[in-house]
């Protein structure tokens, strides 16, 4: 028995592969037209279909709607009892049906033609009412099924996947979506924390450890007891950042036998690493992460300190 379902488990990627695998060799005009057709849509882009393709469409709609593209489904049953009303002449309707002769395309198809809705379509039969009626269609086609008995829809299933994401990719890289569009459609979560993220959205803004560049280093010790992030930035008239006087700039300090009451000029790290507030969260972390530092001040764009971020600010943001 346990041979049998894995072989049977085989039998069936491979098939399901082999059909797959001819879909590249497809793309051609009516790709690009159909491509064209959602990348100039003025309204939003209607995904229908019925059954395991109705299944299959849902995937295609939302991952069109997270990479840039307005999309949503509808169910080919449910738009003969209402749901046609969300469909605009503005709209591009691309209908999943492996056959191309579902009955309810009978009654679809007059009312988007009267409404000039743009029409594409996914089937496996080229000569098929959905495919004559189409703008573009985009050939889902197999040989055969992985079901051993050549019914349940699996190598088709794949394909339409697969033609669906090959879509939505080629629209996306079209039209310039980036990592941060890509948040914005994904704001919660991991994703949402290391994209959207700003250094201004996680610093310290008040109680900010710094002193003036005529403090002594006993006044920035204190500072540093006192702030707790284990970093001082020294300061000049302007609050611009003249140097940085951290835990470890102390312990040398002292080591070396330096006194307290010596000017911060001279224990200090002269400039150091500042972060911009303005900056990804993301991108300072792993600053601090290469450079081996633990805690940062933050300036604006003119260089005077706003602020000041440590690692756990980032963990606890999220951002791993």
């Amino acid at each position: 028995m346990s041979e049998l379902l894995l072989n049977t488990a085989r039998q069936t990627l491979l098939l399901e592969l082999q059909e797959a695998s001819r879909l590249p060799e497809r793309l051609g005009e009516a790709f690009l037209r159909a491509a064209d057709a959602i990348i100039h849509c003025q309204g939003k882009v209607v995904i229908s279909g019925i059954g395991k393709s109705g299944h299959i469409g849902k995937k295609i709609a939302a991952t069109l709607a997270s990479t840039g593209t307005p999309a949503f489904f509808v169910h080919a049953a449910e738009a003969l009892h209402g749901d046609l009303g969300m469909i605009e002449s503005r709209d591009v309707l691309l209908f999943i049906s492996y056959s191309g002769s579902a009955k309810e395309l009978d009654l679809i198809l007059p009312q988007l033609k009267e409404r000039s809705v743009t029409v594409l379509a996914m089937t496996g039969k080229s000569l098929s009412p959905l495919a004559l009626a189409a703008d573009a269609v985009l050939d889902i086609s197999v040989e055969r099924e992985a079901c051993p008995m050549l019914l349940a829809p699996t190598s088709s299933t794949v394909n339409t996947l697969m033609l669906g994401d090959a879509l939505a990719m080629a629209v996306m890289q079209a039209r310039g979506f980036n990592e941060e569009d890509f948040a914005r459609s994904h704001p919660a979560g991991a994703l949402g924390a290391r994209l959207l993220n700003k250094v201004h959205h996680l610093m310290r803004k008040e109680d900010i450890p710094h002193v003036r560049i005529d403090a002594t280093v006993m006044d920035a010790m204190l500072e540093l007891s006192h702030t707790g992030m284990g970093m001082v930035a020294v300061c000049g008239d302007a609050q611009e950042i003249l140097g940085i006087f951290s835990d470890g700039d102390l312990r040398r300090w002292l080591v070396a036998g330096g006194v307290l009451d010596a000017n911060i000029s001279e224990a200090m790290t002269k400039g150091g690493i500042t972060l911009n507030a303005g900056s990804r969260a993301i991108d300072a972390k792993e600053l601090l992460m290469k450079r081996k530092i633990s805690a940062a001040p933050v300036v604006d764009d003119s260089g005077k300190l706003v602020g000041a971020i440590n690692l756990q600010a980032f963990y606890q943001a999220g951002i791993i």
